[in-house]
């Protein structure tokens, strides 16, 4: 009983508009006050634990990496590589739009950071070529979908720090996925353009000297992802490190190659990448609380035993699954989802055969698709600031995009070894 007035405490101050991480912080608290299950310190040296494991610092590196892309022309010089190859065919530039969020996503890991980096400058040259507004917002949200889940999703870092699953294992296996989930946005672009009046555009002409002029200009900004990739195929230093790597490279290159970083531009990407990366960490810092009193409550046990008495075969598990974390994805942000849930149910999973590794992808899938639902819908919010068009506007356009990723999510979840195969060969087969 005691566990369930929690979640309502909890829900109920996110529903008043109180911020995620100060909602779990006083329903947790509430809890140690009301049952006395815990001394009060339990609070401040649970937030201290949250925030000791050295992984965490991957996360802000990552982040750091994406802004400073952004400020370096690193973003720019991508998108023209990509432009240079299909920028001549009709829906050239929205095909772009999902390749570099597929490169932009190989260094940020954030489905924001990829939005507000790439929409403000596709979303103008759209507009230009005659795209319809409603759909060049909803494909840009639809595309930055893929930040999260492409390696190195910050998502994927917190779900391996709280289930202690392999964040290697989640990277590699993530990136298949991602891929069909690119490859099914791809295919509604195709038939959502053949209707429209798209200016022709004779900027991008496929020639040898042109090849190797806009391959000079992009080599290092392409460089980078690269490097991420590497680093984590090879095994040669931890994800933080590769993270930390990956900001000097962008850092070094932007300032003294490129010479577009300042000491002005970097104090402001520093300041933005600090506000964003605390927000996350405050959410880390409160997860130990509700940790405890899962625990103490012995909630998963008990979720444990109810649905194994029901003895679900992983076809009708995975079911319930994609429903409950597609409606959670629509009514709450994906960290406190994975953080509440995920500990209990992996042990379900994996009671029931499914490999950890799936498992996790598909939670993370499920709960991404919500960037673009309503009534949270992040990614919709920002393409609403960015284009000026209507929350609303944005919602209804997004609908067959949200189908074409809900496709994938299917291929996803009942064709496991497109998430298995690629962890599986690089680091052995799970045991």
């Amino acid at each position: 009983m005691a566990i369930l007035i929690i979640f309502i405490v909890m829900f109920l101050l996110m529903f008043l508009g109180m911020d995620i991480f100060v909602s779990m912080a006083v329903a947790g608290s509430a809890y140690l006050f009301a049952t006395g299950n815990g001394p009060i310190s339990l609070i401040s040296n649970n937030m201290v634990n949250g925030l000791s494991n050295m992984s965490l610092l991957c996360i802000p590196f990552f982040i750091l990496v994406g802004e400073l892309m952004n400020v370096s022309g690193m973003t720019d010089k991508t998108l023209k590589f990509a432009l240079f190859f299909i920028g001549k065919i009709k829906g050239g530039l929205a095909h772009a739009c999902i390749i570099v969020n597929v490169i932009f996503s190989l260094v940020s890991g954030s489905g924001p950071a990829d939005a507000a980096a790439i929409s403000p400058i596709l979303l103008p040259q759209m507009k230009k070529q005659g795209y319809d507004e409603d759909f060049s917002a909803a494909l840009n949200a639809a595309a930055a979908v893929l930040g999260p889940i492409i390696p190195p999703g910050i998502p994927m870092v917190f779900l391996a720090l709280i289930t202690n699953l392999s964040i290697g294992r989640l990277f590699l296996g993530a990136m298949i996925p991602g891929l069909i989930m690119a490859g099914c946005l791809h295919v509604l672009v195709i038939v959502k353009i053949r209707k429209m009046n798209l200016l022709p555009t004779d900027e991008y002409r496929m020639t040898w000297k042109g090849f190797w002029k806009v391959f000079r200009e992009s080599l290092l900004s392409l460089l980078a992802p690269v490097i991420i990739i590497a680093g984590v195929f090879t095994g040669i230093a931890t994800i933080t490190e590769i993270a930390i790597l990956a900001s000097a490279y962008v850092l070094v290159i932007g300032a003294f190659v490129y010479k577009k970083i300042t000491i002005k531009s970097l104090l402001a990407v520093f300041k933005k990448t600090a506000q964003f990366s605390a927000t996350i960490m405050a959410l880390f810092a409160v997860a130990g609380i509700f940790s405890y009193l899962i625990a103490v409550e012995g909630l998963g046990k008990t979720l444990e035993l109810l649905v194994l008495q029901y003895n679900p075969s992983p076809f009708v598990f995975l079911i319930f699954i994609n429903i409950f974390f597609l409606f959670l994805g629509m009514i709450m942000d994906a960290v406190p989802a994975m953080l509440i849930f995920c500990p209990m149910l992996l042990p379900i999973a994996a009671k029931l055969g499914i490999d950890q590794t799936h498992f996790g992808i598909v939670i993370i899938s499920n709960l991404m698709i919500g960037l673009l639902t309503p009534p949270v819908g992040g990614l919709l919010f920002i393409e609403s600031k960015l284009s000026g068009l209507s929350f609303e506007r944005i919602a209804r356009a997004s609908l067959p995009f949200v189908g074409a990723l809900l496709v994938s999510l299917i291929v996803i979840t009942y064709v496991p070894w497109v998430v298995t195969w690629l962890p599986n060969l690089v680091f052995g087969v799970a045991r």
